[in-house]
Order: structure tokens, then C-alpha cells, then sequence
């Protein structure tokens, strides 16, 4: 099969480029090389087997050159970061949603041949996650965004307005999408774009909701990558890792090598129409996984707990696993403690640029970090 991967040199879709390419499929990755990720241009780490074509994904003449005789399309290309996203507004918008709306319309005119598409998709679209009240009992809970007063307070748990404490239950794909930043919405677009025009034009669709990946490839110099990669940036400078809140928020983070076998498993799978999880159902708190890295780098930093919320925070957000082992057969492998070591490892030979003060100093004088 020939397959197409849009931001196809990019942490993830290298990964996936090199699984597809063992699996015998012949891989072009079409990626714009934004300098934000690639500053050195195309990176050592892209298997040469992967014919690798520049260009923007807004770019209707270049995606429709990219697709040319190509049978299958996994579309990961996009500018990503909540932070930033909320004051580029327009180019969030325009790479990010024009983009995906350029190669859709590429693609159906193209599609007697394509036999696969499957776009990335993310957590973020789901706002907080999926919560169970303590006191009642009640289940399945979609609470929006915790009140201003209240983190103004620094009460960061999530609460009724009886003063009922929500505790963190895993988020399955039926909880309500609440996106809280100009990132997740363009998330949204990539999503409902892709399940909506795959359906009316017949084309097998499939649409991966990934959490907080991490792993070896990160881009580390750019600060509004996740949060792994921004810790990793920190550590390798000598810096102390920042935790906003109280540091104890929990994420569900995923390894990108399971991330990429999740891509290949919706590449040569049959399934159609779904929206999944990709995710290990396992939560973990910020602040340990900058201590584990840390530690996995031999450095005695602690992280700075700043007690500073940002704006559209959200507090708890772990994924529900089950319906996409049920319908891809996937499950993640890789444990956290594991991942972080191996992360570590990979670390000790990088060099990185810490742009995060710089990052935070951007979203302080915006009135987004409080």
C-alpha cells in the first residue's frame, strides 16, 4: 500500500513512518518543516526510505501533487499547542482547519483510489474529562471548567456548586466534546471534517482522539509541545521543571511507539466511522513525571510548583481504553516509569533551547496566565 503521512517528519509521523515502511507499505511524508519544529530542517531521524515531500498543507497545488497514486492517508500535519493557540487565533485556524478542509478536497477528487483515511484527533476536544460525583455516587459527570473564583481561591479540584467534591473517572468517546481552547476546536474541525466528508463520499474514515504523547523525537526547543518534551527542555538546561496549579493535575500519557502502532493498526484496518481513544486508561500526575524524568537524567531538580493556573486549564483528563480495543484490537504497552526511562535516555544525547519563560512571560502579558 501506498501511504500518505502529512506532518509525516514530525515526532509522530516518523514513528509511524518507520512501522509502515517495516510493514512493507511504501511511506511519503509530506510535511511544511515549520521552522518552530524543525530548525534544522528535515531531521537525521527520517528513515531515507520515506520519500519526503515539502510543502504547506494549505497549499491545494502541492497536497494534490502529494496525493497523487497514493491508496491510503493518515493526516497528523497541524501547528499544535493550547497555549499559543490563544493568541495566533488566525494561523491555528487557517493551518489547521483550512488545511485539513485543502486535503479533503484533494482527496475526493482523488477518491476511486483512496481506500483509507485516518486523522488525529486529541483528548483536548473533550474539555475536562469524565468525572463521578463522591458524595452521591452519580457517574458519567461532564462538568464544564472549573469557576473563576474558585481558582482564583486555588481550590483546584473540581467541585458541584453544593461543595460536592468530582472525582476523576476515565473519559469515554461519548462524553460530550467541550474544547476550551482555539487548538481543540481546530482538533474538533480535524475530526468532524474527516468523519463527516469520509461518510458522504464513501471513503473509510477513521479518527484517533490521542492523549499526552510522549517520547523520544519530541520537538524540545519548542515550548508549546507536550508537556514531556517542554519538562525535557527545562531539565536539559539545568531549570527546574514549572507545574501550574498545585502540580498534582493528572494526564493520560501514551508512548509514542504505541501511538504509532495505533496509526498502523486504523491504516490497514477495515473499521469504519469511529472517533477512538488512544490512550492507556493510566493516570499520572505532572509533577511526577517531571520528577521521573529528572531522575531518569540523574538530576537532583525538583519541579517549581508555581501555584498559577492559565486560562482553559483543565484539571483531570484519563482515557477510557475499552471501546478502541474492542474495535481496533489496540491496547498501550508501554508503562509510564518505563517510557520515562526510556525518554531519559534518548534526552542524554540532546541538546535543547528553553523557551519557556519566554512562552510564559507571552501568556502572562496576554491576561492567560493568572
Amino acid at each position: 500500500m501506498r501511504v500518505l503521512v502529512t506532518g509525516g517528519a514530525g515526532f509522530i509521523g516518523s514513528h509511524l513512518a518507520d512501522r509502515l515502511l517495516a510493514a512493507g507499505h511504501h511511506v511519503r511524508a509530506f510535511d511544511a518543516l515549520d521552522p518552530q519544529v524543525h530548525p534544522s530542517g528535515a531531521p537525521d531521524y527520517l528513515d531515507p526510505a520515506v520519500e519526503l515531500v515539502v510543502g504547506d498543507i494549505r497549499d491545494e497545488s502541492a497536497v494534490g501533487r502529494a496525493l497523487d497514486d497514493i491508496d491510503a492517508v493518515v493526516h497528523l500535519a497541524a501547528v499544535v499547542g493550547v497555549g499559543q493557540s490563544m493568541y495566533e487565533i488566525r494561523r491555528y485556524v487557517d493551518v489547521n482547519s483550512t488545511g485539513c478542509a485543502v486535503l479533503l478536497e484533494q482527496l475526493v477528487e482523488r477518491r476511486a483510489r483512496i481506500k483509507r483515511l485516518v486523522v488525529a484527533s486529541s483528548m483536548s476536544i473533550y474539555g475536562e474529562g469524565q468525572y463521578a460525583n463522591s458524595v452521591t455516587g452519580e457517574r458519567g459527570l461532564a462538568p464544564n471548567l472549573r469557576p473563576e473564583n474558585q481558582l482564583a481561591e486555588r481550590r483546584w479540584e473540581l467541585e458541584t456548586e453544593a461543595g460536592e467534591r468530582l472525582v476523576s473517572e476515565p473519559t469515554g468517546e461519548d462524553k460530550p466534546l467541550r474544547p476550551t481552547s482555539v487548538y481543540a476546536v481546530t482538533k474538533r474541525d480535524h475530526e468532524e471534517l474527516c468523519l463527516s466528508v469520509g461518510a458522504a463520499y464513501a471513503i473509510p474514515t477513521l479518527a484517533l482522539r490521542l492523549f499526552n504523547v510522549y517520547g523520544p523525537r519530541q520537538a524540545l526547543s519548542n515550548p508549546y509541545t507536550g508537556v514531556g518534551a517542554i519538562f525535557a527542555s527545562r531539565l536539559l538546561n539545568g531549570h527546574a521543571p514549572v507545574a501550574f496549579e498545585d502540580g498534582h493535575q493528572t494526564r493520560d500519557f501514551v508512548h509514542v511507539t504505541d501511538v504509532a502502532r495505533a496509526f498502523q493498526l486504523a491504516t490497514e484496518s477495515t473499521v469504519t466511522g469511529h472517533a477512538l481513544n488512544v490512550c492507556t486508561g493510566r493516570p499520572a500526575s505532572v509533577i511526577d513525571v517531571a520528577n521521573g524524568l529528572a531522575s531518569g537524567l540523574g538530576l537532583a531538580i525538583e519541579c517549581d510548583v508555581v501555584g498559577r493556573y492559565r486560562a482553559g486549564d483543565i484539571r483531570h483528563c484519563i482515557g477510557d481504553p475499552t471501546r478502541t480495543a474492542e474495535v481496533l484490537g489496540f491496547r498501550a504497552e508501554v508503562e509510564v516509569a518505563h517510557g520515562l526511562g526510556e525518554l531519559a535516555q534518548w534526552l542524554s544525547g540532546q541538546e535543547a533551547v528553553d523557551r519557556v519563560d519566554q512562552a510564559m512571560d507571552e501568556l502572562r502579558r496576554r491576561g492567560l496566565e493568572r
